[in-house]
């Protein structure tokens, strides 16, 4: 049991040690972006297109073909780091001294559902507090006005549902607040014009007559969720006010076309929220009418250029804006998405390259991480010559959560809560931090 000044004392925790972030943004690609195609090129693959590969595959979802795919994607080398990015990021390649491109990392799923708790979980089961759900538990949220962890939807929620975001055995007050596109984020927000004169008086009746339940993490939970609700309604409203941003930001963000305009709000909605102290910021992948997320098993060329069309000017818009702001020393934004793809093709019967794809890829892919202590204009770690396996300085999910915990001011080992009769933590009984990319 927790008393009161107990709980509030876990919700306004105090890191370890000297953070070198306070926020971080997650740019989550739902579907899994293909390495090969996007940050890690691989010129194999364009001089052996259509052979089979010289090794047997491991089994992944369909393992369809072992005909190596060429990328349909050029690469230029950009900035004073000379980092290869693909033809499909323009806009974010011109911020690469700014971004760590990990090319090894490893994940323990090559299914949806399984990898999307993973990524954000650490384990591929459902019902575990997610990454952002622990950050808002070690530090509690720098705004009183707001949660300390929210996610922005556009239309689609990944495979796993709203269990991605969840707080699974913390008290509910650390998971994720969704907020939805469109004019009603938040569901039952704003009360009716008839309740508002009685709504304090309602809410303090039914906090003191929770706290004589008994002061358990549950009740305070839900007491503290009362709480922030009402001062929700009239902080959020302010925050989705667009109209105090000058014609130069919206198009910064490419709020001004079509293809980007969603993704752009995200982007702009993401920077106004860690301005107000949230702590964990999660973006996720805008819907696009007969497309798949980045999960294109067939028509890759064109599905991976929609998608990356419609994200590539808005993170741009957002590096930019954060640094020009003086406020990405302090955010760590991480890019990717819960695996990557395979070298191999999957054709169909007709041969139609128009339609090929890539398979799902746990074994070797690409993130990038930005601002926030990480070293910037540099590459880390390396896949094989196919882009299969990552076989140079691998980092696994679990290293990923440990060294974005340690950006925070927060030990990994340390950060825990006892369930079950044992100390859980977001890392389990793993992870290690990835000291060569620390600034």
């Amino acid at each position: 049991m927790f008393n009161r000044r107990q709980f509030l004392a876990m919700a306004l925790g105090a890191p370890h040690f000297a953070p070198k972030a306070k926020s971080v943004i997650f740019l989550f690609m739902d579907g899994g972006p293909s390495q090969m195609d996007t940050f890690d090129p691989k010129p194999r693959l364009n001089a052996e297109d259509g052979k089979p590969l010289p090794f047997r595959p491991p089994t992944t979802v369909f393992n369809i073909s072992d005909k190596i795919l060429g990328s349909p994607f050029s690469f230029r080398r950009y900035g004073q780091s000379g980092t290869p990015v693909s033809e499909l990021f323009p806009e974010t390649a011109q911020c690469v001294d700014d971004l760590c491109v990990i090319r090894s990392m490893v994940a323990d799923h090559s299914e949806h559902t399984a990898a999307n708790y993973f990524i954000h979980s650490g384990s591929g089961f459902q019902g575990r507090p997610s990454m952002g759900a622990w950050v808002n538990y070690g530090l509690g949220s720098e705004s009183k006005n707001l949660p300390g962890y929210v996610v922005l939807e556009a239309g689609l929620i990944p495979p796993g549902g709203l269990d991605c975001f969840g707080a699974g055995f913390l008290p509910a007050s650390y998971q994720g607040t969704l907020f939805k596109r469109g004019a009603t984020p938040i569901a039952d927000l704003e009360p009716p014009a008839a309740e508002r004169p009685k709504q304090k008086d309602k809410l303090a009746l039914l906090a003191q007559l929770n706290r004589g339940y008994g002061g358990s993490s549950e009740v305070e939970a839900f007491i503290k969720n009362y709480e922030l609700a009402f001062r929700m309604q009239a902080a959020v409203p302010e925050l989705l006010d667009l109209t105090g941003e000058s014609e130069a930001t919206r198009k910064l963000y490419g709020m001004d076309e079509e293809m980007t305009a969603e993704f752009g709000r995200e982007c702009l909605l993401a920077r106004r929220l860690v301005e107000k102290g949230v702590r964990f910021v999660e973006l996720l992948t805008p819907a696009r009418p007969g497309l798949d997320r980045w999960d294109q098993h067939s028509g890759i060329e064109n599905g991976h250029r929609i998608n990356a069309r419609s994200v590539d000017k808005p993170i741009a818009g957002l590096l930019r804006d954060l640094k020009g702001r003086g406020l990405l020393k302090d955010t760590l934004v991480i890019w990717g998405g819960e695996f990557g793809r395979t070298p191999c093709a999957q054709i169909p019967d007709n041969g139609d390259r128009s339609r090929v794809g890539r398979d799902h890829n746990p074994y070797g892919f690409t993130m990038w991480m930005a601002g926030g202590g990480v070293k910037g204009g540099m590459v880390y770690g390396a896949t094989d010559e196919y882009g299969y396996f990552a076989v140079e300085n691998k980092v696994h999910v679990h290293d990923l959560h440990a060294t974005m915990l340690h950006l925070l001011g927060l030990d990994h080992k340390r950060l825990t809560y006892r369930y079950s009769g044992r100390d859980m933590r977001l890392t389990d009984v793993h992870g290690n931090v990835v000291k060569e990319i620390l600034g």
